[in-house]
């Protein structure tokens, strides 16, 4: 059996650019498709060599309580070990705070990036760190990787000037020995190299390399999908609908109701004389009547009648209800409800 291997999830963040659905839980139990981002993220370890011999360390804040809940509930038989980060200082700052946990192997990722990898290949990995990118138009949004010619990482650069490196990180990364990381970003505070006064992880990556001993090399992804904004998450939710989430077949055979594929629809969940899709998701126990709806999240136990709904998220427990009118219109007539 190989050491076990941790698994770091930072997700601390107050999530400010999804309210108002961060409001009452955090952005990773928003959901896509059929599942919450966390369950998607989740998902993504299923290709490792021994994907029952892992730990995961996740790094929680703001509604915190939440994310144990939904592991308690949803994935009882993993071992998750929970830290606190109280203070927002980094990334850096949060795996430091996670350091009693950090010894050998080790992935990071963060909460809202989902890609699509085969992670087999690390049982036989030779570099001592990996950064996953993808080449893309203009790296000058991003944080880059500069790579030499052989194919090795030299420095991670932020926002760089220049169109030379288009290799974006994407937020997810291995460490074969997890305690090195945690030496450097020691180095990172005392030399307190930070940005608007947050420990970037970039830069702690960027002291390992310092002194040319550690490899570290690129691991391109072609699918690299968000989930930190609303118009993010229901980009995913297409991407996720249109590779092996899609149901409407099974929907289609509900009387009353008319699909555009693709489209995601709980069992649970009761559809009357409507239209969906394309790209809709509706989760359990929700109740949709007398409504079109086309590139919307529809959460648990929500209710919908008689709208039309188009690019929209509609949390848990909700209640949105249009007006039914029947009308008998002639020309040149205008009609606002």
């Amino acid at each position: 059996m190989l050491q076990k291997l941790k698994i770091v999830i930072p997700m601390a963040g107050l999530g400010k650019r999804l309210r108002p659905q961060t409001w009452s839980r955090p952005k990773q139990l928003i959901h896509a498709a059929n599942d919450s981002v966390l369950g998607h993220v989740l998902n993504m370890f299923d290709t490792l060599p021994e994907p029952e011999n892992v730990e995961f360390v996740f790094i929680i804040g703001y509604l915190g309580d939440r994310v144990r809940e939904y592991m308690a509930e949803v994935y009882p038989e993993f071992e998750v070990h929970y830290i606190v980060q109280e203070e927002m200082r980094g990334q850096s700052h949060a795996l430091y705070l996670a350091r009693e946990y950090l010894t050998g192997p080790m992935l990071m990722v963060f909460a809202d990036t989902l890609i699509e990898t085969d992670l087999s290949f690390l049982a036989n990995e030779e570099s001592d760190i990996v950064a996953w990118v993808k080449p893309v138009p203009d790296p000058r949004r991003f944080g880059v990787a500069e790579v030499n010619q052989y194919g090795r990482v030299t420095r991670l650069i932020e926002k760089p000037k220049s169109m030379d490196n288009n290799l974006a990180v994407v937020g997810f990364y291995y460490f074969k020995e997890s305690k090195l990381l945690v030496e450097a970003i020691e180095e990172q505070i005392r030399r307190d190299v930070k940005l608007k006064s947050e420990y970037f992880l970039a830069d702690a990556i960027n002291i390992m390399l310092e002194d040319g001993n550690l490899k570290m090399r690129p691991e391109k992804v072609d699918v690299w999908l968000d989930a930190g904004t609303p118009e993010a998450v229901l980009e995913t939710n297409q991407y996720l609908l249109e590779h092996g989430y899609d149901n409407s077949s099974q929907v289609a055979e509900r009387p009353g109701v008319r699909v555009i594929p693709p489209l995601y629809v709980h069992p649970d969940a009761e559809v009357e004389t409507s239209v969906l899709g394309p790209h809709v998701s509706i989760g359990a126990g929700c109740h949709i009547r007398g409504s079109i709806i086309q590139n919307t999240i529809i959460e648990k136990n929500s209710q919908v009648e008689d709208i039309i709904l188009r690019d929209t998220l509609i949390g848990q427990d909700s209640l949105v209800k249009g007006q039914a009118v029947v009308m008998n219109l002639g020309d040149n007539v205008k009609v606002e409800i």
